[in-house]
């Protein structure tokens, strides 16, 4: 066991869970951190080449355990603030109408990792992301049914999944505004089919929330409850994590919807530790995915010179659908040399990724630019 576990001297939640915490100048990535990079992954950029991500390429972000369900017995509760309460099985939610929606889903810490000073958690690079369809019931169907009171104004999601966070002990859990759980467009989902097959056990099985364009922290997994609730939730994942905080005493802004970003599949072959690419000269494909879960990505520029000059790349059609990644290409004549490549995507509403990223103290929404280091041989 490392020698500054807390475990052995532990007397209540709070030695056994430490508050968040921001790197010391000279501190590498701990076994903590290193342990949590085990049991979650990322995708593998190479599989950006794929318009849906396997199941087992889409990244993975498990707050606690992978809890043991039984889609036989499960069951999900409506409740609080509605006329009628329901409770319904698998195949109560299954016998009402379905869509299909293609989302792409990225982590709020995904980039916290290349932050100076770097926040203590999930050391994501850039590869926390995925798209996938998502198949299952409206939201709003199920509180159409249940009929929602007029005093409502959160509704509040609950994961079988447990555990215990900064000391508090939890059941995971967050909440969305009556009019996101309720709105037309994006059409937050009941999921319960990805890519056309049962969720996968680290993918929510067998209920999860889909939220198009917010951030991974409110797409609840192992959904088995939803509240609705006549004043704001106040629970830890919502009013604790995933602010934007400068301090630790600083209450910030609630981290929400996803900036835009793209990612490029790195081109030619890699060096096994470095990553560092090596091609070859002459004309070469540079190509990727870009998304926004603010507005519509409208534009994806790319650099071979680390940002000094920028040229256009060409957006494929949105096929997939507002809330999903767009393929995007550019041809570029590689010389000898060492180079780095960027790109960087614009949304409808004017945001593009910066160059040098804002700091805040829980590493999210960091959309910096992607520099992907190639020599030319």
């Amino acid at each position: 066991m490392d020698s500054r576990s807390p475990v052995g001297e532990a007397r209540s939640l709070a030695d056994v869970s430490a508050p968040g915490r921001v790197a010391g100048p000279e501190e590498g990535i701990s076994h903590e951190e290193l342990a949590l990079a085990a049991r979650n992954h990322g995708l593998p950029l190479e599989a950006l080449r794929y318009d849906v991500t396997p199941p087992g390429l889409h990244y993975v972000l498990v707050h606690y355990d992978i809890p043991l369900t039984d889609a036989d017995t499960w069951t999900l509760t409506v409740g609080g603030r509605v006329r009628t309460p329901l409770t319904l099985d698998l195949a109560a939610l299954r016998s009402l109408p379905s869509v299909t929606h293609r989302v792409t889903m990225e982590c709020a810490g995904n980039g916290r990792a290349r932050l100076t000073p770097r926040p203590v958690s999930q050391p994501w690079l850039v590869e926390a992301v995925g798209t996938a369809d998502w198949t299952g019931v409206p939201l709003r169907t199920l509180l159409a049914e249940a009929g929602v009171e007029p005093d409502a104004v959160d509704t509040v999601f609950t994961g079988a999944d447990h555990g215990v966070e900064r000391g508090v002990e939890q059941d995971y859990q967050r909440a969305l505004p009556l009019a996101d759980a309720t709105a037309e467009a994006p059409e937050v989902l009941v999921a319960y089919a990805m890519n056309g097959a049962p969720l996968p056990p680290q993918h929510g099985h067998p209920l999860r929330l889909v939220a198009p364009g917010w951030y991974g922290m409110a797409h609840v997994k192992w959904l088995r409850d939803i509240t609705l609730t006549a004043t704001p939730f106040t629970g830890f994942q919502q009013t604790v994590a995933y602010r934007y905080r400068q301090s630790a005493d600083d209450p910030g802004a609630p981290v929400t919807r996803i900036a835009p970003r793209a990612l490029m599949i790195p081109p030619g072959f890699p060096d096994f530790m470095s990553r560092t690419r090596v091609v070859r000269p002459g004309p070469l494909r540079l190509e990727g995915r870009a998304w926004s879960g603010r507005a519509p990505v409208t534009g994806v520029e790319v650099s071979t010179d680390d940002g000094d000059s920028w040229a256009g790349a060409e957006l494929s059609p949105p096929d997939g659908g507002v809330w999903s990644w767009r393929h995007w290409h550019v041809t570029w004549t590689a010389t000898p040399g060492p180079h780095t490549l960027t790109a960087r995507a614009t949304d409808a509403e004017g945001a593009s990724q910066p160059l040098a990223q804002p700091w805040n103290r829980g590493g999210f929404g960091n959309n910096l630019v992607q520099r992907v280091p190639v020599v030319c041989l």
